[in-house]
């Protein structure tokens, strides 16, 4: 006898639909994929931190996941996968959560749509406003040798590589090893009119934060960018409390976690750490919002102020932080990426989205890389510009300020920043330095790179100056700052090209004020330390005196009595001139006199 076939299917046409087999007790279970769901829910956004805002793409992702959630605990709990009779009821439970999944979807495409540069290619042109200004008006000038020791020496790299040496100053207060410099907030800031770059500590690992977070990070290093002189800076001591909100926190200490509960709404961009005038750590957080569309448009409408110390918020309007006298003292709104991104916009769609791609009349970008210039105590970020074909020519400088985003553009031409950098590091091709991106000065009215040329250490060991429009053929580099300066006025002499420069200064320190008289007093002591180095192909010895915590520097050409000193000498050093740098140039260096010894009894 044939066996009997029952088909549980049934036919709509040419359709064949299967029957839903709901599982035993198939209430409880949906109620349990809920519930999971929401659990799940809380644990995401507690770790996601995602802001729950219609232009916030995060947004999206965030409820997708909770949809696709619902499905997954659905199918463990009716045990789908072992029981393949019940995937026709999953299908159905997930049809609800598949419709909230195809309508974000479908928002998120409609918003990219309306977003896109295509159509909105002159709202984006105009996210930033741009005034065209006279470089020799604009840029602060540099006329005489003061100003100029105080451009700032460091990079980031450079600047972090100082600050890690602050970290032993940790072990007096018996905190060694346990702290870190951060790497991700090192911000040049200006305190007291100078440039100066503040990176606050950061525990070294999971272990040292568990045993540390009860206290919180107790400083940060302050370096002075024109010194390169690094100073840890402990709160205690300046009667402050130690910083418990930060980046390198966990859980409810956690800088992103607790602006997300303050306001889980917001979007924000890269918290920076600044420091008020009275010496209090803030958190300067940039509120964001999306201008052009559901998702273009990128722009700070305000700002969120944490003190570092007690996590205390404090919301202010862009309008606020432009006009508000006691927020002075904050540099960095305006993040450096977003404004490049800014500008660019600017450069490429001013005149329409047709013209960036075909005619590009007037289509010009920001080049590779940017850095930072002080002026009137704000902060602001400078990167050239140059045409869209890719050559290595300049057609000027654009500086935007970090706090109210004023942009201007300077028209000059010449070589780019990288155009410098291998200027300048072919002067120094055989000891392979790399140069720092360049510093835009204004010394005399001439446009003019300044860079640090370091070595594989990040240390710094020359500077070099390179014209903008003659990268080529006038560029020089010495140990020296003076030096190096009276080196580069003098190849702009010999180019005929005029400077107004105040030239008394230079060149001053470095020679005695007559034959007989030295610009600096002697100075005698017992040599403590003596280092070598060979720069050039040239030897220089490095001294130190007891007591004294400056290095003289000499050249072996031109003090060959250096080579014969040793630890425990007591020598006499003519200074070349004053300084406050930790390594000083010597005019000479030669063995103190002795003193007399005492004439012998004659004997009787």
């Amino acid at each position: 006898m044939d066996p009997i076939k029952v088909d549980f299917s049934r036919k709509e046409g040419n359709r064949q639909n299967s029957i839903v087999v709901p599982p035993e007790r198939a209430a409880l279970k949906i109620i349990l994929s809920a519930v999971c769901s929401a659990v799940f829910a809380v644990i995401l956004f507690y770790f996601m931190l995602p802001a729950l805002n219609f232009k916030a793409i995060e947004f999206y992702i965030y409820f997708a996941a909770i949809a696709v959630s619902y499905i997954v605990f659905s199918a463990v709990f009716t045990k789908a996968l072992a029981k393949p009779e019940y995937i026709p009821y999953v299908k159905k439970q997930a049809i609800i959560p598949g419709i909230i999944i195809a309508a974000l979807v479908v928002v998120v495409a409609i918003g990219y749509v309306f977003s896109c540069q295509l159509f909105r290619a002159k709202d984006y042109s105009k996210i930033i406003t741009v005034t065209e200004a006279d470089f020799t008006e604009g840029i602060e000038v540099i006329e005489n040798h003061e100003s100029f020791v105080e451009v700032p020496r460091l990079d980031g790299d450079s600047a972090n590589q100082i600050a890690t040496r602050g970290l032993g100053d940790l072990a007096k207060h018996g905190l060694e090893s346990q702290f870190k410099v951060s790497e991700e907030n090192n911000n040049q800031i200006n305190i007291g009119g100078k440039p100066t770059r503040v990176v606050p500590l950061e525990y070294d690992n999971i272990i040292k934060w568990f045993y540390n977070t009860k206290e919180g990070i107790p400083g940060y290093i302050k370096i002075d960018m024109s010194s390169m002189k690094q100073e840890l800076v402990m709160l205690k001591d300046e009667n402050i409390g130690n910083i418990r909100y930060s980046t390198s926190e966990h859980f409810k200490y956690n800088l992103t976690r607790h602006l997300r509960f303050e306001y889980p709404t917001y979007m924000f961009g890269d918290a920076t750490f600044e420091l008020h005038d009275n010496g209090h750590p803030y958190w300067v957080c940039p509120v964001l919002d999306k201008t052009i569309g559901l998702f273009g448009g990128k722009d700070v409408k305000g700002i969120i102020l944490v003190d570092a110390v007690t996590g205390e918020c404090k919301e202010y309007s862009i309008d606020d932080v432009k006009t508000n006298k006691d927020l002075l003292w904050i540099d960095h709104v305006y993040d450096s990426e977003l404004v490049v991104e800014q500008y660019d916009y600017y450069g490429k769609y001013r005149d329409g989205f047709f013209n960036s791609l075909l005619g590009q009349k007037n289509v010009v970008a920001t080049t590779e890389g940017y850095n930072y210039i002080a002026q009137n105590d704000d902060v602001w970020m400078y990167t050239g510009v140059t045409s869209v074909t890719g050559d290595n020519s300049l057609t000027g400088f654009v500086l935007v300020n970090q706090r109210t985003k004023e942009t201007k553009f300077y028209e000059v031409a010449g070589g780019t920043e990288s155009s410098a950098q291998n200027s300048a590091q072919g002067l120094v091709k055989d000891l392979q330095y790399t140069a720092t991106f360049p510093v835009l000065l204004n010394i005399g009215g001439e446009p003019t790179y300044f860079m640090s040329l370091k070595d594989e250490n990040n240390i710094v060991q020359q500077c070099a100056l390179v014209n903008v429009r003659h990268y080529n053929s006038i560029s020089t580099n010495n140990k020296d700052l003076s030096a190096c300066l009276e080196d580069y006025l003098a190849l702009l002499e010999d180019a005929e090209i005029k400077v107004d420069f105040d030239d008394d200064g230079i060149g001053q320190p470095d020679a005695p004020s007559s034959d007989d008289a030295p610009a600096l007093p002697p100075v005698t002591g017992v040599i403590e330390d003596i280092r070598t180095a060979v720069i050039g192909g040239e030897s220089y010895y490095y001294i130190k005196l007891a007591a004294n915590e400056t290095y003289f520097s000499f050249a072996a050409k031109d003090n060959q009595n250096v080579v014969i000193l040793n630890k425990g000498d007591n020598v006499t050093i003519t200074p070349a001139g004053d300084s406050k740098d930790a390594i000083v140039a010597a005019k000479s260096i030669k063995l103190a006199a002795a003193e007399p010894a005492p004439e012998a009894a004659p004997a009787e």
